[in-house]
């Protein structure tokens, strides 16, 4: 099962460095006013209307990202923009064949969401010129790639005790842990990516 939150990243996928995200260039316009910023919300919503246009339910749609989620699983606008702003979008066909898509080329999490919705309609296109096969084998490409891995124990990743569960030393640890293998500090996406699940996983269970 894919994780809606935290960020689960295609094992194998290239990432694109921090320093190297650009700006967005994608905006919305709401009635008469001038164009705005693209919302995450406006950013979702493009990407279920172009999956929706490939036959794509909603409940086969899963858009990872490092935004908490709402309650019905989508990522929530109002709250603080996360250091990665990558996205995933994993999806099943109305033929079982699993999908994904991810970008993370630009710097809000907004404007990733909106370039999937702009390749998946640029691709839809393909296929409306009779490049079905075409088509068809881009996305195979996405297929072959795996979603990840369940993972290691948490106390493992974040590096605790198996008895330890006091939440607020674990995340001590966490942020030790993050200083050694963000990419920014040598390490890499993958192993932040397995950290900040980790930490996400402690907090469901030490919360609960």
């Amino acid at each position: 099962m894919i994780a809606a939150y935290p960020l689960q990243w295609p094992e194998g996928w290239p990432r694109t460095k921090s320093y190297a995200r650009a700006r967005g260039r994608f905006s919305t316009k709401r009635s008469n006013s001038a164009a705005q910023d693209l919302s995450v919300f406006d950013g979702v919503e493009r990407v279920l209307l172009e999956l929706s246009r490939l036959g794509i339910g909603r409940d086969d749609i899963v858009i990872s990202t490092n935004l908490k989620t709402r309650l019905d699983g989508l990522p929530r606008s109002d709250q603080k923009a996360p250091d990665d702003p990558g996205v995933a979008v994993y999806w099943e066909t109305r033929k079982g064949k699993r999908r994904v898509m991810a970008i993370d080329q630009y710097q809000k999490v907004a404007d990733n969401l909106a370039a999937v919705a702009a390749t998946l309609d640029a691709m839809r296109a393909i296929e409306r010129h009779g490049g079905a096969q075409i088509l068809d084998r881009a996305f195979t490409g996405f297929a072959a790639l795996a979603a990840p891995a369940a993972g290691r124990p948490w106390r493992e990743v974040i590096g605790v005790s198996q008895t330890e569960c006091d939440l607020a030393a674990v995340r001590v640890a966490f942020r030790r842990r993050a200083s050694a293998v963000h990419p920014d500090k040598g390490g890499s996406h993958g192993e932040m990516s397995e950290l900040n699940a980790a930490l996400a996983a402690a907090e469901k269970e030490l919360k609960a």
